[in-house]
């Protein structure tokens, strides 16, 4: 909301459309907050008949405006089942408005062809078992049911009640054998652990036997909230899990990433400061001398995918290309938290050819998961 809203909204109503009002049934008038009176009175007379002779060319003008071609799959799309919002409300979580109608809006106007549906964070996990487990059923199944109601409009990231080892086994199975889900959503980390602890292995074995796409959204870390006085926990500790859960994958006594070297894992946010801290890992394998990576972390980062949600300033770009290629990066939006046109433009405003455009905005995610291609 720019700041001149509030005192637009207390202009009576037929005076403000817009920048100026050319209504023939009304007095002339102007816009008090862009143009002085005596300005708008000059123009008055040598604009408004022209206004009114062109009003209705411009009117059919505005109407022929081309929907923008959708052509992009959004892997970074939350969703909220009503029956994740009766939880949340219940358990004092506080999450954004969404309804199946706001999220096409907003695909429709971004040109996105289909997004890949995640449950708003923190997911199904708020601490008891049986209501995580049958939480993940019905917004899995909610999330199926949309499919069905907007064909080729959305996919499905499944949700999983880790740390629940048993249940999570099941609802992978029910997830990718019925629901024929695109993949499993997780978080960065769940009560302090992070998803390369050793007791989360079990789980990540069942996924790498799947080959499983894993997407993965940061949440707000035990350790680490309400650092800093007016600061959100997302401003800052949001990117920094993303990287203490790769990091935990690599350096963890689970080997998770060595364990498990078929999960197909994307990361949020265009890596979060993994780009920017990668120089720290290499030094990291350096001091360690770890067997397990004898050429250092990069070959099993630059085996991850990154999506650009919020990630798609020149300066993070250009970090996260020195770090793997445009083969690994995914368009991604943050909806409801932001709108896909700000994922489009950043984007667009990045020298990239037209082939590496159509690489991000959709030839990478169709590769992963060909299921979206129907």
């Amino acid at each position: 909301m720019s700041a001149d809203t509030p005192a637009r909204s207390m202009l009576p109503k037929p005076l403000w459309n817009g920048r100026f009002h050319a209504c023939a049934c009304c007095t002339p008038s102007f816009d008090p907050l862009n143009d002085p009176p005596s300005k708008a009175r000059r123009n008055f007379l040598a604009g408004g008949i022209a206004a009114l002779s062109l009003g209705a060319s411009a009117t059919r003008r505005a109407a022929a405006q081309p929907t923008p071609v959708k052509v992009r799959i959004d892997v970074h799309h939350h969703y909220l089942p009503p029956v994740q919002a009766k939880a949340f409300a219940d358990s004092h979580v506080g999450a954004p408005k969404w309804s199946p109608q706001m999220s096409l809006e907003d695909m429709d106007k971004a040109g996105v062809q289909k997004s890949v549906l995640s449950l708003v964070q923190p997911g199904v996990w708020l601490g008891n078992v049986e209501a995580a487990r049958k939480l993940a059923r019905e917004c899995n199944d909610y999330g199926a049911q949309l499919r069905k109601d907007y064909p080729g409009r959305f996919g499905l990231f499944a949700a999983i009640p880790l740390p629940d080892t048993e249940g999570s086994l099941r609802e992978i199975e029910y997830a990718l054998d019925v629901l024929k889900a695109d993949g499993i959503a997780l978080y960065t980390s769940y009560a302090g652990k992070y998803l390369g602890d050793a007791a989360f292995v079990p789980v990540f074995e069942e996924l790498n036997r799947r080959k499983a796409v894993v997407y993965t959204h940061p949440v707000s870390p035990a350790c680490c909230g309400n650092l800093i006085a007016g600061v959100p926990d997302a401003t800052i500790e949001y990117g920094t899990d993303t990287t203490r859960t790769i990091a935990s994958l690599i350096f963890g006594d689970g080997g998770t990433a060595f364990k498990c070297p078929d999960i197909r894992f994307i990361w949020s946010h265009s890596g979060g400061t993994l780009p920017f801290l990668i120089g720290r890992f290499i030094r990291q394998t350096v001091v360690k001398k770890d067997p397990r990576m004898p050429d250092g972390p990069l070959p099993v980062v630059q085996k991850f995918y990154y999506e650009i949600a919020q990630g798609n300033l020149p300066g993070q770009f250009a970090a996260l290309l020195k770090l793997v290629p445009v083969s690994q990066i995914m368009f991604g939006s943050d909806y409801p938290y932001r709108e896909a046109i700000e994922a489009v433009q950043g984007l667009n405003d990045y020298p990239f050819s037209d082939a590496e455009r159509s690489s991000i905005n959709r030839e990478t995610a169709l590769r992963l998961m060909p299921g979206l291609a129907g």
